[in-house]
């Protein structure tokens, strides 16, 4: 047992003590790969003329996070015309949060879908992505995207009732919470819709690394089916059937944790998109369900 016990402490034990070290101390570099670039602008989506406007929202912290506001197809902001004015023409406004991945700049294609379907998007970067200081974390995020909420409903005017919250992947995490802020406050969007996302990240994690303690040491876990419990708005989840990145059951695990109807009355529904990867589904592929 002794010549035995030394190159198992040497060859197995070391190493995976020396892997589950890193993993703790590098974990929000994994799950933030951020894309950082000096200047994005709202004409570097090459949109329609007067479609695309830079925002900016200040953060708990003192931050300005910037991000776009794109106009539904067919509409325009006029000079002698405010954003304000714009958006009281009664469209559903969709606050967008996006993956962990790349930047707003990644995300003009799905502000192409949305806006076809005569919706206004409003999408910031997270803290930490693209042009926008400062480091992501999950409370961090969660406040961040209140102050976006609070951007859309107080500074633009736009009711609740026709804000649409939409998350996809890491944004589903921090989607839901925001929903669930939300409906709490007795200030309900129009509905939370979520793409190819998980029941928590603690879950996801300890799917890719069953050999790990992740759920001992991760910090930031996005437990989405306890706030999901919240949401009193409608809830469409939609997810691929080939999603190499967050299983089905993870998806489905979160929907079983919805309330079965809204507060209004309609019933949550949850889609797969067969044969679809993490990266493959698409807003303009679930036209009907979204209209």
């Amino acid at each position: 047992p002794r010549r035995l016990g030394r190159p198992v402490v040497l060859y197995i034990v070391v190493p995976y003590c020396a892997l589950v070290v890193l993993f703790a101390a590098a974990q929000r570099r994994f799950l933030y790969p951020r894309t950082q670039v000096p200047r994005i602008e709202a004409a570097d989506a090459h949109l329609s003329p007067g479609q695309a406007h830079d925002v900016r929202v200040e953060t708990h912290d003192g931050l300005e996070l910037r991000g776009w506001l794109v106009l539904a197809n067919g509409h325009a902001l006029e000079p002698e015309e405010s954003l304000p004015a714009k958006l009281a023409e009664g469209r559903f406004v969709c606050l967008y949060f996006p993956g962990n991945a790349g930047c707003r700049m990644d995300r003009v294609h799905d502000c192409r879908d949305l806006t076809g379907m005569q919706c206004d998007v409003v999408l910031f970067d997270y803290r930490g992505y693209g042009d926008n200081p400062g480091a992501p974390s999950e409370e961090d995020l969660a406040a961040d995207a209140w102050n976006a909420w609070q951007y859309v409903t107080d500074e633009l005017g736009v009711p609740p009732q026709r804000v649409i919250v939409f998350g996809e992947s890491l944004g589903g995490g921090v989607a839901t919470r925001l929903a669930a802020r939300a409906c709490s406050s007795g200030k309900s969007p129009a509905g939370l819709v979520l793409n190819s996302t998980f029941s928590s990240m603690t879950d996801t994690v300890a799917w890719h690394y069953p050999y790990f303690p992740v759920r001992l040491m991760l910090l930031d876990r996005y437990p989405s089916a306890d706030y999901i419990a919240q949401v009193d708005c409608p809830v469409l989840i939609f997810h691929g059937t080939h999603d190499e990145m967050i299983p089905l059951e993870l998806s489905r695990k979160l929907f079983e944790a919805a309330p079965p109807t809204s507060s209004t009355g309609v019933s949550k529904r949850f889609i797969e998109v067969p044969q679809a990867g993490h990266n493959s589904v698409s807003p303009a592929m679930l036209r009907d369900e979204l209209g």
